[in-house]
């Protein structure tokens, strides 16, 4: 098959442990033909098909030069690869928007695009939890300085983030003293402007913050505990965190079996819950990771499991 992803410049990926490689590194083993393109290269005009200039790419088989161009500058419509993968990484901004349009607009069209973009607008990565309250902790969303204080007084020990964040960017932890939460609070919500998420602050961080994958609404066995390091609070790994691979837990695999069917049902081929200790804290739709780390550590080939899915879902 001919798979398109839609992705970031191939030159600012990490081979050793990106999970779009590693999804084209399988793909490649099966004798699927990989295409890129990046969201600036999508165009249409009335009259015509959602298209862009594609090249197909081949892998060397090495982490440094990783591909070769076989060809280039080819304009496809996207209704005419057999599967879109949109793999752009976030931030969630405006340009990712106009994107998702033009590949809902590629949908009609006739192209078959993994995550549906129409899901991806409708589940914001920290918002969507709010519709699943009885697996998340306590949690604020708003604008309101007051709101965050009498939020503080009731919880003591909070965090607070901004909504559009990501790799734990802009990601502030206030204790019992309260210490800066009014400059927090102003800096995160600028005066009132710009919405903020506030949760109670869970200790069980220290174990980790961990990665559940969810493929075809189905969980991956193992998890990517990511754990804090030194007197970072945050577990993320690109806050420095360290990934440790573990089983899927009781509580883990409850959450994810929930939410998967769920998820999936509303084209969501591929996601990454956040849980810390027993509560859901993100739901990942834009372009989740930690494929290699769960393989290399815990043997269990995701990426396999991914290319599967996504056979199966061109198939049915």
């Amino acid at each position: 098959m001919k798979l398109l992803f839609v992705a970031d410049p191939l030159d600012t990926f990490k081979p050793y442990k990106d999970s779009t490689f590693a999804m084209m590194r399988e793909a490649a083993r099966r004798g699927h033909t990989l295409l890129v393109c990046e969201p600036r290269d999508l165009h249409w005009q009335r009259g015509g098909r959602v298209s862009a200039p594609l090249r197909e790419i081949a892998l060397t088989g090495s982490l440094d030069d990783w591909y070769t161009v076989v060809s280039a500058g080819t304009v496809t419509a996207l209704a005419d690869v057999d599967a879109v993968l949109m793999r752009k990484d976030p931030p969630f901004d405006s340009e990712f928007f106009y994107a998702t349009h033009l590949l809902e607009q590629a949908e009609r069209d006739g192209a078959r695009v993994f995550n549906k973009p129409s899901a991806l607008r409708d589940h914001p990565e920290k918002l969507a939890i709010l519709e699943f309250p009885q697996f998340i902790g306590p949690t604020l969303v708003t604008r309101s300085d007051a709101d965050i204080r009498r939020f503080h007084a009731e919880h003591q020990d909070i965090i607070l983030k901004p909504l559009d964040g990501m790799g734990g960017m802009g990601i502030f932890r206030v204790g019992p003293d309260g210490l800066n939460l009014g400059s927090i609070s102003e800096t995160l919500n600028r005066g009132g402007a710009q919405t903020v998420m506030v949760q109670r602050y869970l200790p069980e961080i220290v174990r980790g913050d961990k990665r559940v994958l969810v493929i075809g609404g189905k969980p991956v066995p193992h998890v990517l505990a990511r754990i804090p390091q030194g007197s970072e609070i945050r577990g993320n790994l690109a806050a420095g965190g360290k990934g440790v691979a573990q089983p899927l837990n009781t509580r883990d695999r409850e959450i994810a079996e929930y939410l998967g069917p769920i998820l999936a049902a509303r084209g969501l081929l591929l996601v990454g819950l956040d849980i810390i200790g027993d509560s859901l804290t993100e739901i990942n739709v834009t372009s989740p990771t930690c494929f290699q780390e769960i393989t290399q550590q815990a043997g269990f080939d995701v990426a396999a499991m991914f290319i599967d899915a996504l056979e199966a879902a061109l198939a049915g």
